[in-house]
């Protein structure tokens, strides 16, 4: 599990493609210093779990299944990724629940410049709109921001100077695709309250 806050902006350093798979190289400093075989770190949202460690340098097998439904597919040697390694229990949760599993790719529409902030509009896949409301909760590429506004189509959040100068979401531009992971309790509600709906026998 992890938190949506970022702990450091790494580079991949190297992709191997493999049949149905890929295997990846990804170098940070912070995520490495304890990192071991079998540990998870969050790489751009999505949960991979670490084969090998080599100095800042870790490397991670991407099967197929996690190409096709998330951004990673798009990274290329010095592509800079967002990193985060799995909360520990005594730490605070400072985020929200993430899970690093995708649920759908978006992409950033629009850049809207503040005195202190940004407010970014992205789109939302078919389907999705029903899990993110207002002032709730979204991960983009990993990161846990606040829903300002959403409708169908699509969705605003506001960024700060932190996550501008500290995470991807900073140097994207319009056209630039984002994984997108909504609030696994939402999920879990709706089939909860599904079970009792029309049909259902009760």
């Amino acid at each position: 599990m992890f938190t949506g806050i970022v702990e450091e902006l790494g580079e991949v350093t190297a992709i191997e493609p493999l049949r149905d798979a890929a295997r990846m190289s990804i170098r940070g400093r912070v995520v490495t210093a304890d990192a071991g075989h079998g540990d998870s770190i969050a790489v751009n949202g999505v949960c991979l779990t670490v084969a090998e460690v080599d100095g800042e340098v870790f490397t991670a097998d991407v099967m197929k299944e996690t190409l096709d439904r998330s951004c990673l597919g798009a990274l290329r040697p010095g592509s800079r990724v967002n990193l985060e390694r799995a909360v520990r229990a005594d730490q605070r949760l400072g985020g929200h629940i993430v899970q690093g599993h995708v649920d759908g790719t978006g992409a950033l529409l629009s850049r809207e410049p503040g005195e202190h902030w940004e407010v970014v509009r992205l789109s939302l896949p078919e389907g999705l709109d029903r899990y993110v409301v207002e002032k709730g909760s979204i991960a983009v590429d990993g990161i846990s921001l606040t829903v300002v506004g959403v409708d169908r189509d699509g969705f605003t959040v506001s960024l700060i100077p932190t996550t501008l100068r500290m995470t991807t979401l900073g140097a994207k531009q319009p056209g630039d695709p984002v994984n997108l992971e909504v609030d696994v309790i939402a999920k879990h509600v709706e089939k909860l309250v599904g079970a009792y709906g029309p049909g259902a026998g009760r």
